[in-house]
Protein backbone atom coordinates (compact mmCIF):
# COMPACT_ATOMS: atom_id res chain seq x y z
CA UNK A 1 0.00 0.00 0.00
CA UNK A 2 1.37 3.41 -1.03
CA UNK A 3 0.25 6.20 1.29
CA UNK A 4 1.25 9.85 1.07
CA UNK A 5 0.35 12.60 3.44
CA UNK A 6 -0.92 15.63 1.58
CA UNK A 7 -1.83 17.70 4.61
CA UNK A 8 -1.73 17.07 8.37
CA UNK A 9 -5.42 16.16 8.26
CA UNK A 10 -5.51 14.36 4.90
CA UNK A 11 -3.79 11.17 3.70
CA UNK A 12 -3.84 9.59 0.24
CA UNK A 13 -3.58 5.76 0.11
CA UNK A 14 -3.52 4.13 -3.35
CA UNK A 15 -5.38 7.06 -4.78
CA UNK A 16 -8.03 7.09 -2.06
CA UNK A 17 -8.25 10.17 0.11
CA UNK A 18 -8.75 9.55 3.82
CA UNK A 19 -9.22 12.48 6.16
CA UNK A 20 -8.26 12.54 9.81
CA UNK A 21 -11.88 13.08 10.80
CA UNK A 22 -12.79 9.73 9.19
CA UNK A 23 -10.10 7.94 11.16
CA UNK A 24 -11.23 9.54 14.39
CA UNK A 25 -14.84 8.70 13.57
CA UNK A 26 -14.01 5.01 13.03
CA UNK A 27 -12.17 4.79 16.35
CA UNK A 28 -15.02 6.29 18.35
CA UNK A 29 -17.09 3.05 18.58
CA UNK A 30 -14.06 1.16 19.89
CA UNK A 31 -13.48 3.77 22.60
CA UNK A 32 -17.17 3.76 23.45
CA UNK A 33 -17.15 -0.02 23.87
CA UNK A 34 -14.24 0.25 26.26
CA UNK A 35 -15.98 2.92 28.33
CA UNK A 36 -19.35 1.18 28.64
CA UNK A 37 -20.17 0.20 32.25
CA UNK A 38 -22.00 -3.07 31.43
CA UNK A 39 -18.99 -5.28 32.16
CA UNK A 40 -18.11 -3.71 35.55
CA UNK A 41 -21.76 -3.76 36.58
CA UNK A 42 -22.16 -7.39 35.52
CA UNK A 43 -19.06 -8.41 37.45
CA UNK A 44 -20.16 -6.47 40.53
CA UNK A 45 -23.65 -7.95 40.41
CA UNK A 46 -22.35 -11.51 40.02
CA UNK A 47 -20.12 -11.02 43.06
CA UNK A 48 -23.02 -9.54 45.02
CA UNK A 49 -25.35 -12.43 44.11
CA UNK A 50 -22.71 -15.00 45.02
CA UNK A 51 -22.09 -13.37 48.40
CA UNK A 52 -25.79 -12.84 49.07
CA UNK A 53 -26.66 -16.47 48.35
CA UNK A 54 -23.67 -18.12 50.05
CA UNK A 55 -23.22 -15.38 52.68
CA UNK A 56 -19.56 -14.99 53.70
CA UNK A 57 -18.69 -13.67 57.14
CA UNK A 58 -18.39 -10.09 55.87
CA UNK A 59 -21.96 -10.04 54.55
CA UNK A 60 -23.23 -11.76 57.67
CA UNK A 61 -21.52 -9.19 59.89
CA UNK A 62 -23.01 -6.36 57.84
CA UNK A 63 -26.48 -7.87 58.19
CA UNK A 64 -26.94 -8.46 54.45
CA UNK A 65 -28.78 -11.76 54.88
CA UNK A 66 -32.34 -12.90 54.37
CA UNK A 67 -32.61 -13.72 58.08
CA UNK A 68 -31.61 -10.21 59.10
CA UNK A 69 -33.50 -8.28 56.42
CA UNK A 70 -36.77 -10.08 57.20
CA UNK A 71 -36.22 -10.70 60.90
CA UNK A 72 -39.47 -8.95 61.81
CA UNK A 73 -41.55 -11.37 59.76
CA UNK A 74 -39.52 -14.49 60.49
CA UNK A 75 -39.79 -14.20 64.25
CA UNK A 76 -37.48 -15.95 66.71
CA UNK A 77 -35.79 -19.27 66.01
CA UNK A 78 -35.67 -20.06 69.72
CA UNK A 79 -39.42 -19.68 70.13
CA UNK A 80 -40.45 -21.86 67.19
CA UNK A 81 -37.57 -23.56 65.41
CA UNK A 82 -39.64 -25.43 62.81
CA UNK A 83 -42.02 -22.55 62.03
CA UNK A 84 -39.08 -20.16 61.76
CA UNK A 85 -37.35 -22.28 59.13
CA UNK A 86 -40.56 -22.88 57.21
CA UNK A 87 -40.90 -19.12 56.85
CA UNK A 88 -37.17 -18.64 56.25
CA UNK A 89 -36.93 -21.14 53.40
CA UNK A 90 -40.06 -19.68 51.79
CA UNK A 91 -38.88 -16.07 51.88
CA UNK A 92 -35.40 -17.15 50.77
CA UNK A 93 -36.85 -18.80 47.67
CA UNK A 94 -38.84 -15.66 46.86
CA UNK A 95 -35.93 -13.27 47.37
CA UNK A 96 -33.46 -15.37 45.40
CA UNK A 97 -35.92 -15.66 42.51
CA UNK A 98 -35.90 -11.85 42.22
CA UNK A 99 -32.14 -11.63 41.70
CA UNK A 100 -32.22 -12.17 37.89
CA UNK A 101 -34.85 -9.43 37.58
CA UNK A 102 -32.66 -7.18 39.70
CA UNK A 103 -29.86 -7.61 37.18
CA UNK A 104 -32.18 -6.59 34.34
CA UNK A 105 -33.30 -3.46 36.18
CA UNK A 106 -29.70 -2.62 36.97
CA UNK A 107 -28.75 -2.96 33.32
CA UNK A 108 -31.53 -0.53 32.44
CA UNK A 109 -29.57 2.09 34.36
CA UNK A 110 -26.05 0.90 33.53
CA UNK A 111 -26.69 0.60 29.78
CA UNK A 112 -29.37 3.13 28.76
CA UNK A 113 -28.39 2.79 25.09
CA UNK A 114 -29.87 -0.73 25.00
CA UNK A 115 -33.41 0.65 25.56
CA UNK A 116 -34.12 -2.01 28.18
CA UNK A 117 -36.77 0.15 29.84
CA UNK A 118 -38.91 -0.51 26.77
CA UNK A 119 -38.90 -4.28 26.49
CA UNK A 120 -40.44 -4.29 23.02
CA UNK A 121 -37.50 -2.20 21.77
CA UNK A 122 -34.81 -4.42 23.31
CA UNK A 123 -33.02 -7.19 21.45
CA UNK A 124 -34.49 -10.68 21.33
CA UNK A 125 -31.92 -11.96 23.81
CA UNK A 126 -32.86 -9.35 26.39
CA UNK A 127 -36.57 -9.92 25.77
CA UNK A 128 -36.08 -13.62 26.49
CA UNK A 129 -34.04 -12.84 29.61
CA UNK A 130 -36.74 -10.45 30.83
CA UNK A 131 -39.43 -13.08 30.31
CA UNK A 132 -37.45 -15.67 32.29
CA UNK A 133 -36.58 -13.21 35.08
CA UNK A 134 -40.26 -12.32 35.47
CA UNK A 135 -41.41 -15.94 35.28
CA UNK A 136 -39.09 -17.05 38.09
CA UNK A 137 -40.69 -14.88 40.82
CA UNK A 138 -44.17 -15.79 39.59
CA UNK A 139 -43.31 -19.48 39.73
CA UNK A 140 -41.77 -19.04 43.18
CA UNK A 141 -44.87 -17.27 44.44
CA UNK A 142 -46.97 -20.16 43.14
CA UNK A 143 -44.73 -22.69 44.91
CA UNK A 144 -44.83 -20.80 48.21
CA UNK A 145 -48.59 -20.40 47.91
CA UNK A 146 -48.89 -24.16 47.49
CA UNK A 147 -46.62 -24.74 50.50
CA UNK A 148 -48.75 -22.45 52.67
CA UNK A 149 -51.96 -24.38 52.07
CA UNK A 150 -53.33 -26.50 54.93
CA UNK A 151 -51.47 -24.21 57.34
CA UNK A 152 -48.08 -24.92 55.72
CA UNK A 153 -48.79 -28.63 55.63
CA UNK A 154 -47.50 -28.88 52.05
CA UNK A 155 -44.08 -27.45 52.86
CA UNK A 156 -41.19 -29.94 52.36
CA UNK A 157 -40.14 -29.52 56.00
CA UNK A 158 -43.68 -30.33 57.15
CA UNK A 159 -43.78 -33.41 54.95
CA UNK A 160 -40.43 -34.51 56.36
CA UNK A 161 -41.77 -34.17 59.90
CA UNK A 162 -44.90 -36.10 58.96
CA UNK A 163 -42.68 -39.10 58.20
CA UNK A 164 -41.71 -39.19 61.89
CA UNK A 165 -45.22 -38.69 63.28
CA UNK A 166 -47.20 -41.40 65.01
CA UNK A 167 -50.36 -42.64 63.27
CA UNK A 168 -52.63 -40.73 65.65
CA UNK A 169 -50.70 -37.44 65.38
CA UNK A 170 -49.42 -35.12 62.68
CA UNK A 171 -46.34 -33.13 61.78
CA UNK A 172 -47.20 -30.39 64.29
CA UNK A 173 -46.69 -32.79 67.19
CA UNK A 174 -43.21 -33.59 65.88
CA UNK A 175 -42.54 -29.87 65.38
CA UNK A 176 -43.53 -29.19 68.98
CA UNK A 177 -41.08 -31.84 70.20
CA UNK A 178 -38.26 -30.36 68.11
CA UNK A 179 -39.05 -26.82 69.26
CA UNK A 180 -38.92 -27.90 72.89
CA UNK A 181 -35.59 -29.71 72.54
CA UNK A 182 -34.05 -26.88 70.53
CA UNK A 183 -34.67 -24.45 73.37
CA UNK A 184 -32.54 -26.54 75.72
CA UNK A 185 -29.04 -25.28 76.36
CA UNK A 186 -27.42 -28.73 76.20
CA UNK A 187 -27.96 -29.19 72.45
CA UNK A 188 -25.00 -29.56 70.09
CA UNK A 189 -24.88 -26.86 67.41
CA UNK A 190 -22.10 -25.93 65.00
CA UNK A 191 -21.52 -24.54 61.53
CA UNK A 192 -22.44 -21.44 59.56
CA UNK A 193 -26.12 -20.41 59.26
CA UNK A 194 -26.31 -21.88 55.75
CA UNK A 195 -24.97 -25.28 56.84
CA UNK A 196 -25.67 -25.67 60.54
CA UNK A 197 -25.63 -29.00 62.32
CA UNK A 198 -27.89 -29.34 65.35
CA UNK A 199 -28.17 -32.42 67.55
CA UNK A 200 -30.67 -32.65 70.39
CA UNK A 201 -31.57 -35.56 72.64
CA UNK A 202 -33.84 -37.06 69.98
CA UNK A 203 -33.07 -35.37 66.65
CA UNK A 204 -30.20 -34.80 64.23
CA UNK A 205 -30.77 -31.80 61.96
CA UNK A 206 -28.91 -30.04 59.18
CA UNK A 207 -30.04 -26.54 58.24
CA UNK A 208 -29.42 -25.53 54.61
CA UNK A 209 -30.47 -22.56 52.51
CA UNK A 210 -33.72 -24.04 51.20
CA UNK A 211 -34.34 -27.02 53.46
CA UNK A 212 -33.86 -28.57 56.89
CA UNK A 213 -32.86 -32.24 57.02
CA UNK A 214 -34.30 -33.95 60.09
CA UNK A 215 -33.68 -37.49 61.31
CA UNK A 216 -34.51 -39.27 64.54
CA UNK A 217 -31.52 -40.50 66.51
CA UNK A 218 -32.94 -43.95 67.16
CA UNK A 219 -33.34 -44.56 63.41
CA UNK A 220 -29.97 -43.43 62.06
CA UNK A 221 -26.55 -44.84 61.26
CA UNK A 222 -23.64 -42.40 61.16
CA UNK A 223 -20.47 -43.03 59.18
CA UNK A 224 -17.34 -40.95 58.68
CA UNK A 225 -16.90 -40.96 54.91
CA UNK A 226 -14.33 -38.25 54.22
CA UNK A 227 -11.82 -35.91 55.79
CA UNK A 228 -10.12 -32.79 54.47
CA UNK A 229 -7.33 -30.98 56.23
CA UNK A 230 -6.55 -27.30 55.67
CA UNK A 231 -3.37 -25.69 56.88
CA UNK A 232 -5.13 -22.45 57.73
CA UNK A 233 -8.80 -21.74 58.30
CA UNK A 234 -10.11 -18.17 57.85
CA UNK A 235 -12.48 -18.69 60.77
CA UNK A 236 -9.97 -20.07 63.27
CA UNK A 237 -6.57 -18.83 61.98
CA UNK A 238 -5.24 -22.32 62.64
CA UNK A 239 -4.99 -25.73 60.97
CA UNK A 240 -8.37 -27.40 60.67
CA UNK A 241 -9.64 -30.85 59.75
CA UNK A 242 -13.16 -31.03 58.34
CA UNK A 243 -14.98 -34.34 58.71
CA UNK A 244 -17.86 -35.44 56.49
CA UNK A 245 -20.30 -37.75 58.25
CA UNK A 246 -23.09 -39.55 56.42
CA UNK A 247 -26.45 -39.75 58.21
CA UNK A 248 -28.63 -42.58 56.94
CA UNK A 249 -32.02 -43.43 58.43
CA UNK A 250 -33.78 -46.77 58.42
CA UNK A 251 -36.98 -44.81 57.80
CA UNK A 252 -37.47 -45.05 54.02
CA UNK A 253 -39.23 -41.66 53.96
CA UNK A 254 -36.12 -39.88 55.26
CA UNK A 255 -33.45 -39.19 52.67
CA UNK A 256 -29.81 -39.61 53.75
CA UNK A 257 -27.71 -36.49 54.14
CA UNK A 258 -24.17 -35.47 55.05
CA UNK A 259 -23.01 -33.24 57.87
CA UNK A 260 -19.64 -31.49 58.03
CA UNK A 261 -17.88 -30.37 61.19
CA UNK A 262 -14.50 -29.55 62.64
CA UNK A 263 -12.64 -32.57 63.99
CA UNK A 264 -12.13 -30.77 67.31
CA UNK A 265 -15.92 -30.94 67.79
CA UNK A 266 -16.07 -34.66 67.06
CA UNK A 267 -15.85 -35.68 70.71
CA UNK A 268 -18.65 -33.32 71.72
CA UNK A 269 -20.82 -34.72 68.93
CA UNK A 270 -20.18 -38.28 70.09
CA UNK A 271 -21.30 -37.40 73.61
CA UNK A 272 -24.64 -36.13 72.30
CA UNK A 273 -25.34 -39.12 70.06
CA UNK A 274 -26.86 -42.35 71.31
CA UNK A 275 -25.35 -44.50 68.57
CA UNK A 276 -21.65 -44.88 67.71
CA UNK A 277 -20.12 -43.29 64.62
CA UNK A 278 -18.55 -45.79 62.25
CA UNK A 279 -15.28 -44.92 60.55
CA UNK A 280 -15.63 -46.81 57.29
CA UNK A 281 -12.90 -44.83 55.52
CA UNK A 282 -10.36 -45.38 58.34
CA UNK A 283 -9.98 -41.62 58.70
CA UNK A 284 -7.45 -40.45 61.29
CA UNK A 285 -9.39 -37.92 63.36
CA UNK A 286 -7.38 -35.19 65.06
CA UNK A 287 -9.46 -33.99 67.97
CA UNK A 288 -6.96 -31.47 69.39
CA UNK A 289 -5.22 -28.46 67.92
CA UNK A 290 -1.83 -30.01 68.64
CA UNK A 291 -2.73 -33.09 66.59
CA UNK A 292 -3.77 -30.89 63.68
CA UNK A 293 -0.58 -28.85 63.90
CA UNK A 294 1.55 -31.98 64.00
CA UNK A 295 0.19 -33.09 60.62
CA UNK A 296 0.81 -29.63 59.17
CA UNK A 297 4.32 -29.59 60.67
CA UNK A 298 5.14 -32.92 59.02
CA UNK A 299 3.85 -31.82 55.62
CA UNK A 300 6.04 -28.70 55.71
CA UNK A 301 9.15 -30.57 56.80
CA UNK A 302 8.75 -33.15 54.04
CA UNK A 303 9.27 -30.46 51.38
CA UNK A 304 12.37 -29.03 53.07
CA UNK A 305 15.92 -29.84 52.07
CA UNK A 306 17.08 -33.38 52.87
CA UNK A 307 20.10 -34.01 55.12
CA UNK A 308 22.33 -36.83 53.80
CA UNK A 309 23.63 -38.98 56.63
CA UNK A 310 27.46 -39.00 56.66
CA UNK A 311 29.12 -42.29 55.82
CA UNK A 312 29.73 -44.41 58.87
CA UNK A 313 27.23 -42.58 61.10
CA UNK A 314 24.42 -44.72 62.49
CA UNK A 315 21.04 -43.38 63.50
CA UNK A 316 20.22 -43.94 67.14
CA UNK A 317 16.76 -44.32 68.70
CA UNK A 318 14.87 -41.07 69.25
CA UNK A 319 15.59 -39.80 72.75
CA UNK A 320 11.99 -38.58 72.99
CA UNK A 321 10.06 -41.80 72.43
CA UNK A 322 12.83 -44.45 72.20
CA UNK A 323 10.61 -46.31 69.73
CA UNK A 324 11.67 -44.89 66.37
CA UNK A 325 15.08 -44.02 65.03
CA UNK A 326 16.00 -40.34 64.97
CA UNK A 327 15.29 -39.02 61.48
CA UNK A 328 15.60 -35.22 61.69
CA UNK A 329 18.50 -32.77 61.64
CA UNK A 330 18.43 -29.03 62.30
CA UNK A 331 20.26 -26.99 59.66
CA UNK A 332 20.14 -23.20 59.45
CA UNK A 333 18.58 -22.82 56.01
CA UNK A 334 15.96 -20.11 56.38
CA UNK A 335 18.34 -17.11 56.23
CA UNK A 336 21.89 -16.16 55.48
CA UNK A 337 24.55 -16.32 58.15
CA UNK A 338 24.28 -13.41 60.58
CA UNK A 339 20.67 -12.61 59.68
CA UNK A 340 17.52 -13.31 61.66
CA UNK A 341 17.04 -15.05 64.99
CA UNK A 342 17.68 -18.64 63.90
CA UNK A 343 20.97 -20.21 64.98
CA UNK A 344 23.06 -23.09 63.73
CA UNK A 345 22.50 -26.35 65.61
CA UNK A 346 25.48 -28.73 65.79
CA UNK A 347 23.64 -31.64 67.41
CA UNK A 348 23.65 -34.98 65.65
CA UNK A 349 20.24 -36.43 64.66
CA UNK A 350 18.60 -37.27 67.98
CA UNK A 351 14.85 -36.79 67.45
CA UNK A 352 12.18 -38.34 65.26
CA UNK A 353 9.88 -36.06 63.31
CA UNK A 354 6.86 -36.75 65.53
CA UNK A 355 8.64 -35.94 68.78
CA UNK A 356 10.28 -32.84 67.33
CA UNK A 357 6.86 -31.67 66.09
CA UNK A 358 5.36 -32.21 69.54
CA UNK A 359 8.23 -30.24 71.07
CA UNK A 360 7.68 -27.44 68.55
CA UNK A 361 3.95 -27.31 69.38
CA UNK A 362 4.51 -27.41 73.14
CA UNK A 363 6.63 -24.24 72.99
CA UNK A 364 3.92 -22.17 71.29
CA UNK A 365 1.47 -19.64 72.64
CA UNK A 366 -1.69 -21.73 72.90
CA UNK A 367 -3.86 -18.62 72.59
CA UNK A 368 -2.34 -17.60 69.24
CA UNK A 369 -2.30 -20.66 66.96
CA UNK A 370 -2.02 -18.45 63.87
CA UNK A 371 1.63 -17.72 64.82
CA UNK A 372 2.76 -21.31 65.26
CA UNK A 373 4.08 -21.97 61.76
CA UNK A 374 6.13 -18.76 61.66
CA UNK A 375 7.54 -18.95 65.18
CA UNK A 376 10.98 -20.03 66.41
CA UNK A 377 11.75 -22.41 69.26
CA UNK A 378 14.98 -23.58 70.92
CA UNK A 379 16.52 -26.92 70.05
CA UNK A 380 15.47 -29.39 72.78
CA UNK A 381 19.13 -30.36 73.25
CA UNK A 382 21.41 -27.35 72.69
CA UNK A 383 18.80 -24.52 72.83
CA UNK A 384 19.79 -23.06 69.46
CA UNK A 385 16.75 -21.34 67.97
CA UNK A 386 15.25 -22.78 64.80
CA UNK A 387 12.13 -22.43 62.66
CA UNK A 388 10.16 -24.95 60.64
CA UNK A 389 12.27 -24.24 57.54
CA UNK A 390 15.39 -25.47 59.37
CA UNK A 391 14.06 -28.98 60.03
CA UNK A 392 15.45 -31.54 57.57
CA UNK A 393 14.65 -35.19 57.14
CA UNK A 394 17.63 -37.54 57.33
CA UNK A 395 18.29 -39.85 54.40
Amino acid sequence: MNCKSATPSKTTCNGVSVTGSHVAHNSEPQLANMERPEAPFTLAYVVFVFCFVFTPNEFRSAGVTVQNLFSGWLGSEDVGFVQYHIRRTSITLLVHSLLPLGYYLGMCIAAPDKNLWYVHSASEGWQLYFAVSVALPLLSWAVVLYWSRIKWGNHPISKNLAAHALPQSGWRAVASSINTEFRRIDKFATGAPGARVIVTDTWVMKVTTYYVHIAQQQDIHLTVVDSKQHELSPDFNAPVQILTISVASINPSVKPFDIRLNSTEYGELQEKLHAPIRNAANVVIHQTLSDLFLETFKSHVEVNEVYPLPRGQVLEPCIGCMQMNANTKLLRLCQEEGEGECQQCYCRPMWCLTCLGKWFASRQDQQRPETWLSSRVPCPTCRAKFCILDVCMVH
